[in-house]
């Protein structure tokens, strides 16, 4: 039987061009949580950071960018890259957590909506074209994409514009030394309805949300640093090692359970296209998967990387990671018609969602 199929017929991302090494933060002070310096050299912190994270650098918007700045250039990229007529567009959903904030003033703005100052900066008239924003942590974009899959396959919508930014560098703590692990970023895709007898684009997804035990896991709080802290200014903070925890134990049961309401065995996934916040996280993440199907052997290549490089640019990580190999930027990573792709990501909530795509 015909029906309706969700997929992606253009994607766009942007990667600001400021490149942050960790010896960058050689020269900051790092505190504790009760406010004490530390007393560890920070070559040896950074070299540490390194070890867990696999993070070598990462990027930061430009003094003079906002985040709607970042959004615009990954929206238009995709756009274009669909041959997408702007006012045709039926809803434009923002991913985000922080909203709008500048070098001077971190503090979180978001009236208007980030996507009423996207549809804005894109010059759109449509007044049909209906603009709203979601927070849902870094899986902030997938849950949106799922939320237009809804839209697209029940015929209310033909077209849609999914984006997803953050910066990260301006609410991160420069006293607490898990700032490392963050970075700026957009990405974006634009989505559309597809007829057909067979299966194709969003075949499937999967969400959970645990705000019960671990809703606290990633917080806002005043600086570690006891001076700073005066400033009553609020910074992303997070248990880093219960949120591992939680991330191995949970993010591979999330991705079967998907799999296993389609019926699909992990055999059958070409890629697997997760949130990048920790790399050797992201690593067990993938082999347990596999245990779940008592597999020993994760095949190479399936789970293309860019962390080492780009960081944790929360929900932009994992719509910049699909239009880079799109592009035909991740070398030794293609996708071809048939191939079946898991999208997923875990995050603050604690959130955690999965998608199955099938390349068109």
């Amino acid at each position: 039987m015909s029906r309706f199929y969700s997929v992606f017929t253009g994607t766009g991302s942007y990667v600001p061009a400021k490149q942050i090494k960790n010896e960058f933060f050689h020269n900051c002070e790092f505190y504790d949580s009760a406010g004490e310096k530390l007393s560890t050299p920070n070559e040896e912190i950074t070299r540490k950071f390194e070890e867990i994270t696999t993070i070598a650098e990462r990027r930061y918007a430009e003094d003079d960018e906002v985040t709607s700045d970042l959004a615009l250039i990954a929206a238009q990229r995709a756009i274009d890259a669909a041959g997408a007529d702007k006012e045709e567009l039926d809803y434009i959903i923002f991913a985000h957590n922080f909203g709008e904030t500048t070098k001077d003033n971190i503090r979180m703005d978001v009236l208007p909506t980030m996507a009423a100052r996207l549809k804005q900066k894109l010059g759109i008239a449509n007044p049909s074209a209906v603009a709203y924003d979601i927070l849902f942590g870094c899986p902030g974009w997938i849950q949106a994409v799922i939320q237009a899959d809804y839209y697209l396959r029940s015929g209310d919508a033909k077209k849609i514009l999914v984006v997803g930014a953050d910066v990260l560098s301006r609410i991160s703590d420069p006293h607490d030394r898990d700032s490392m692990i963050y970075a700026d970023g957009a990405g974006a895709a634009v989505m559309e309805a597809r007829e057909g007898d067979s299966p194709v684009g969003i075949i499937g997804h999967n969400s959970r949300s645990d705000a019960l035990d671990y809703a606290n896991m990633l917080h806002m709080g005043y600086s570690y640093n006891p001076q700073l802290a005066e400033k009553k200014d609020y910074y992303l903070k997070m248990n880093g090692r219960r949120l591992y925890q939680y991330a191995i134990e949970n993010v591979p049961k999330t991705i079967k359970s998907g799999l296993d309401k389609l019926k699909l065995h992990i055999s059958k996934i070409s890629k697997v296209l997760i949130h990048q916040a920790n790399g050797k996280m992201d690593d067990a993440i993938l082999k347990r998967l596999f245990n779940l199907y008592d597999l020993k052997e994760v095949p190479e290549r399936i789970m293309p990387m860019t962390i080492s490089w780009l960081g944790n640019s929360s929900v932009a990580t994992v719509p910049t990671l699909l239009d880079m190999i799109l592009r035909g930027k991740m070398d030794g990573h293609t996708l071809r018609s048939g191939d079946n792709i898991v999208l997923a990501s875990v995050g603050a909530g604690m959130n955690i969602n999965s998608i199955v795509y099938r390349i068109p």
